[in-house]
């Protein structure tokens, strides 16, 4: 253990929240962080990060599929066409988190989605618009250095709900942008650091 990291069996030093399972790990690895830029994949993001709202990611992390099989892939075009019925079915099934007003959101957020890209041109650009200068990000080095919530997560959490997105405060968007790479809340010695800053200085501002 060197302050909040822990060294892994292949001795790679990790953020200590990621070691309780094999499948967290390899979330922390490669994905948590790196730079999300596809629609379909932040309007996504946004929703799983709703769905986790007081429960645990590592519930929504093993329910994923099933959640993208339920929303049809998470293609904004098809949900937002999810009527009454739709809502019902999925109270039904077992395999997602059951929860009315979170899957009512997510057909919101469908809708939201495409009112995003009518008027920003796509969800991408939104989202990252609210992209935090990293030039004043200081890097964390325990957990405690790691906010709860910014300026950025509530400004763009404001412009989400102006768009009719909902589970979209600001926490849970924070959240959604250390998943989405929009920061990197790695700490510093991880290992997973330095791969996340590459991904993001290799892309278009």
């Amino acid at each position: 253990m060197i302050g909040e990291l822990v060294r892994g069996p292949d001795g790679l030093r990790r953020c200590g929240w990621c070691v309780s399972a094999p499948d967290y790990v390899e979330y922390h690895d490669d994905e948590w962080g790196r730079p999300v830029l596809e629609d379909n994949k932040l309007y996504e993001k946004l929703c799983l990060e709703g769905f986790q709202s007081g429960l645990s990611w590592l519930t929504i992390l093993r329910k994923r599929e099933a959640f993208r099989r339920a929303f049809a892939g998470f293609v904004p075009e098809r949900v937002a066409r999810f009527r009454v019925r739709d809502v019902d079915r999925l109270l039904k099934d077992a395999t997602i988190v059951r929860h009315r007003g979170k899957i009512e959101a997510t057909i919101a957020n469908a809708k939201g989605t495409m009112r995003a890209q009518e008027q920003y041109g796509s969800l991408r650009a939104l989202v990252w618009s609210f992209e935090p200068s990293r030039r004043a990000t200081r890097a964390p080095r325990r957990l405690g250095d790691i906010p709860a919530s910014t300026a950025e997560s509530k400004a763009l959490s404001k412009e989400l709900l102006r768009l009719g997105f909902r589970f979209v405060g600001p926490t849970t968007v924070y959240a959604a942008m250390q998943s989405l790479g929009l920061v990197n809340d790695h700490l510093v010695g991880c290992s997973a650091r330095s791969a996340c800053s590459a991904e993001r200085k290799a892309i278009a501002p």
